[in-house]
């Protein structure tokens, strides 16, 4: 693929390219050496899982890996326990040690999912931050202003609010633009609200005599409801490593008018196979819940494989067309009840199925709790012992003994 043709692949799903001229200088540069080059992207490992936010970019190392060029996965072990503060209304609090080093450990494990393990280098940030001496680290701050730093949309906003900044929020951005410098990065890719760090990391670079790199921004996903992004702290995520029921189940919840963009962002479609889905759903010869469902089965495949794919359509299809009950329940096991009937409420709580007893109630006014296929209307409902099958909302089903005094 000539370097034309690899700009175009590049580009496709992008949010921003700095600077265009420039990465196709790269890529020219890259066939006529036939040195690959070197795509950088940072992960800090906050939470054990990745979910499908992550896979947007992942994707898109994917393409550079295809493409013959160097991808260099790094996962800021160190400026994990800083906490990165981009788009944040208030310092975030450091993780210990451990989490980190935990979390990073799964990172691991699950990435080649998706990427090509042979072809995949794997960095820590740590291994040339925490050998820093303190001259190397103020010789490092001196590169950047305090003016500098507040132009920052997030900073600007909590300075002009009088909410606090602390100072080594301000050693963050320092830290992930000295990390393109480390690794010599020809590209970095991120997340639209990572644009500010990867600009250091830009500037850092021309002041250690280095080729500037190119910064790939790439779009934010939205969560299951298509309203905030999607991140496991808002519990509006697809984790990669869920089974292929749940996953399966959550992509059919999305709303119709998010379908489009998870099928940009997430799959290997060319945006003229997308603009012909575009139109078969205007015109109506495509029905939005086949587009769902096949775009459910794409990516379920991609996690797991076609099989499980089928079989997490074929359960889909049995519970919630057929309205039977899944295949597998969880067994809660037995609840011992002091009293000679267990209020409906206290039951569905604990069960763990809701988080609280003010929960329960709201989910039983809207009509979405069933027990033993019935649906449950009255929040005052008493049930006597015996063994129950509960379902809250679409998608947490449970099997439970009570046993009554």
């Amino acid at each position: 693929m000539n370097p034309s043709e690899q700009f175009e692949l590049i580009k496709n799903g992008t949010e921003e390219i700095i600077l265009e001229r420039e990465l196709f200088k790269k890529l020219k540069q890259a066939e006529d050496t036939g040195r690959p080059l070197n795509i950088k992207a940072g992960f800090d490992p906050t939470a054990p899982d990745l979910h499908l936010g992550h896979m947007v970019l992942i994707n898109k190392l994917k393409t550079f890996q295809r493409l013959g060029h160097n991808v260099l996965f790094l996962i800021g072990d160190f400026t994990a326990m800083i906490g990165d503060p981009s788009g944040k209304g208030r310092t975030r609090p450091a993780l210990s040690r451990e989490q980190v080093l935990e979390n990073a450990r799964t990172y691991k494990q699950q990435i080649f999912k998706v990427l090509d393990e042979a072809k995949t280098k794997i960095v820590f940030n740590s291994s040339w931050i925490q050998p820093m001496q303190t001259e190397e680290l103020i010789q490092l701050c001196s590169r950047y202003t305090v003016a500098r730093m507040l132009e920052r949309n997030d900073f600007q906003q909590r300075y002009a609010n009088r909410q606090p900044i602390s100072i080594h929020e301000f050693i963050y951005p320092l830290i992930q633009g000295y990390d393109s410098v480390e690794l010599k990065a020809d590209v970095e890719l991120g997340g639209t609200d990572q644009k500010f760090n990867l600009l250091v990391g830009r500037e850092l670079q021309r002041d250690y005599g280095q080729q500037p790199q190119v910064i790939i921004t790439l779009p934010i996903l939205e969560g299951l409801a298509g309203v905030e992004k999607m991140s496991k702290s808002l519990g509006n995520y697809i984790g990669i490593t869920e089974p292929a029921n749940d996953m399966f189940a959550k992509l059919m919840s999305i709303p119709d008018a998010l379908m489009l963009r998870y099928y940009r962002l997430l799959t290997g479609l060319t945006p003229g196979e997308i603009d012909k889905l575009e139109r078969e759903l205007a015109d109506c010869s495509l029905h939005p819940r086949k587009a769902k469902a096949d775009l459910a089965a794409i990516i379920v495949s991609t996690y797991h494989d076609q099989a499980a794919a089928r079989a997490a359509e074929e359960e889909f299809e049995r519970v919630h067309k057929l309205k039977k009950l899944p295949a597998e329940i969880e067994d809660k096991g037995i609840i011992k009840w002091d009293k000679s009937k267990i209020w409906v409420v206290h039951l569905i709580t604990n069960a763990g199925l809701v988080k609280s007893s003010s929960e329960a109630r709201r989910m039983i006014k809207q009509q979405a709790v069933s027990i033993n296929q019935a649906l449950i209307t009255d929040v005052n409902l008493e049930l006597p012992a015996g063994e129950y099958i509960i379902q809250v909302g679409r998608r947490k089903f449970c099997r439970v003994q009570i046993e009554c005094a």
